[in-house]
C-alpha cells in the first residue's frame, strides 16, 4: 500500500488555516497534492439530511451540531461536501478517510448511519485509487469490513493508549493498518513515560502482525525520525516542509536524478 515513507496531508494542506486555505476544503486538498502529498486525509461526518460533509468538529463555530443541521446550512457556513472534496483530489492521490461517528449512529436506522452512507463512495473510489478508512471508533472498522469489502481499514487509538494496545487492537479488529499519534512515541514535545515503546519497536511488531503503521501528526524533523524507524506514512500539517525534509534525508541512491 505504501512506499517508504509517504506523506499524507492532514485535512488537506494542514489543520486550521494554512497559507490562507481552510482545512477540509477542495482548495486545501488540491494544494496538498500540488505540494507533494501522495495521500490526503479527509474528515467525514453526516448532516441531518444524510449528506456526507468534510468537517472535523462535531459543531460549527457557533455551537450548532452538524448532525442537527441540513447540509444547506452547513454549506452556508463554509463546510464542503464529500462530493466536492473528491472532485478536487486527483486520482493518483490516495485517500485516508477519517470517519467521525455521532451518537445518532447508535440509534438511527442502519441505512442512515455514517458508514452506511459512506460505503457506496468507498466501493466506487477503491476501484481507481488507493484508499483506506480510519477511525477512533472500532465499530467503523467492523462496519466497513461488512459494507465495503476490499477497503483497507485502520484503527486510531487515542494518544494515551500504549502502542502495545494499539497494535494488538488493530490486529484483533482485522485492520490492515494502525494509526498512532506521534506523541505516543515521545515526539512532538510529549514528556517521557516509563515503558514507552520506541518507533522502531512498534513498527517492527506491527509489520510482524501484518499491519502498516501511520503516525499523526509529527513535524518535519520528527517525520524524518519516524521514517528512519520504518514508518509507512505520516499524516502531517506541514506538507511542503515534510516533503522537503524527507527528500533531504533520503539516501542519495533514492533521490530523483537531476
Amino acid at each position: 500500500m505504501f512506499v517508504p515513507t509517504e506523506v499524507i496531508g492532514h485535512r488537506g494542506l494542514g489543520r486550521g488555516t494554512v497559507d490562507g486555505l481552510l482545512e477540509n476544503t477542495p482548495e486545501s486538498f488540491a494544494a496538498a497534492a500540488a505540494a507533494g502529498a501522495s495521500w490526503v486525509e479527509v474528515d467525514v461526518r453526516r448532516s441531518a439530511d444524510d449528506v456526507l460533509l468534510a468537517y472535523h468538529n462535531a459543531a460549527l463555530p457557533d455551537g450548532r451540531l452538524v448532525v442537527d443541521l441540513p447540509a444547506a446550512e452547513c454549506r452556508a457556513a463554509g463546510v464542503a461536501t464529500l462530493d466536492e472534496v473528491l472532485d478536487a483530489v486527483p486520482a493518483h492521490v490516495g485517500l485516508d478517510v477519517d470517519v467521525k461517528t455521532v451518537l445518532e449512529d447508535a440509534v438511527d436506522a442502519p441505512a442512515r448511519r455514517t458508514v452506511a452512507l459512506l460505503a457506496p463512495y468507498l466501493r466506487r473510489q477503491v476501484r481507481f485509487r488507493r484508499l483506506f478508512v480510519c477511525s477512533f471508533d472500532p465499530s467503523v472498522v467492523l462496519a466497513v469490513r461488512e459494507q465495503a469489502p476490499g477497503v483497507a481499514t485502520a484503527w486510531m487509538p487515542f494518544v494515551r493508549n500504549p502502542v502495545d494496545q494499539a497494535v494488538a487492537g488493530a490486529a484483533g479488529l482485522g485492520c490492515e493498518l494502525v494509526a498512532i499519534d506521534a506523541r505516543s512515541f515521545g515526539l512532538a514535545g510529549e514528556p517521557e513515560r516509563p515503558g514507552r515503546r520506541s518507533p522502531e519497536e512498534t513498527v517492527e511488531a506491527a509489520h510482524r502482525a501484518g499491519l502498516r503503521v501511520v503516525s499523526w501528526c509529527p513535524g518535519p524533523a520528527d517525520s524524518v525520525r519516524l521514517a528512519a524507524a520504518g514508518m509507512d506514512a505520516v499524516v502531517v500539517d506541514d506538507v511542503p516542509g515534510t516533503v522537503r525534509a524527507l527528500a533531504a534525508a533520503a539516501p542519495a541512491s533514492a533521490r530523483p536524478a537531476g
